[in-house]
């Protein structure tokens, strides 16, 4: 990626997950979920992982990146990993070092969906499926587990922290936030709570744990904080 694209290598990077069927969010909270990620991206020279589609949790990213463009010249890089499987529109992304348009009009008949347009980048994985997620999920977690061991300051040997940031989601969500709290050393995890569903759980679950529990001691100890917009 920093020799193919020439970026810069992050001082941060941003996992976004949650849900992937379209969902409202409460505007405050949808505001505060925009401008938090887009501050901490530009404050850190932060890259951000999502899905990469223009459906459910990376459409609230897009807005929020929407928004950004509209009113800085500074940008940020956005990468979506998304299943080759799932893209609509496929046939104007076939190509090597040519310039394609790519149409961004969902077909509401289609059981695919397109990219989210406010991505500076996209890898798309291919594991022979049609219409099915999951091509994608193995290869984001091992780029991760990479770009996090490439040292940002080499005299301490700092390598690039990973942050997950949750909004909303399901079962498959809840799974990938256990991963990244067993991981070693465990990953940060931010839920943004009232967003619903999975993230509403994790959130319940993070308040009335006991501080003297198992899960507490084991997972939410290390690395685990809520995103709320109350008093906001």
């Amino acid at each position: 990626m920093t020799k193919e694209w020439q970026l810069e290598l992050p001082k941060l990077l941003i996992s976004v997950h949650g849900g992937l069927q379209n969902f409202e969010l409460q505007p405050k909270l949808k505001q505060v979920f925009g401008k938090g990620l887009i501050k901490a991206a530009m404050t850190t020279g932060a890259w951000i992982f999502t899905g990469g589609v223009n459906t459910g949790v990376i459409r609230h990213v897009g807005d929020a990146l929407k928004d950004h463009a509209s009113k800085s010249r500074g940008k940020i890089c956005t990468i979506g990993i998304a299943p080759w499987g799932i893209v609509e529109n496929q046939e104007d992304l076939i190509g090597r070092d040519v310039v394609r348009p790519y149409q961004t009009m969902s077909n509401p008949m289609s059981k695919l969906t397109v990219l989210n347009s406010m991505h500076s980048h996209f890898i798309l994985a291919d594991n022979g499926t049609t219409g099915k997620y999951g091509a994608e999920v193995k290869l984001r977690r091992q780029l991760e587990k990479h770009i996090s061991l490439q040292k940002i300051n080499t005299r301490i040997g700092q390598g690039v922290p990973v942050v997950a940031l949750i909004v909303e989601g399901g079962p498959n969500v809840i799974s990938i936030v256990l991963e990244y709290l067993r991981d070693t050393p465990p990953v940060p995890v931010v839920v943004c709570d009232g967003s619903g569903r999975a993230s509403d759980i994790l959130a319940f679950g993070h308040k009335y744990s006991e501080e003297g529990g198992i899960f507490y001691k084991k997972h939410v100890k290390t690395g685990f904080c809520l995103v709320t917009s109350e008093g906001k």
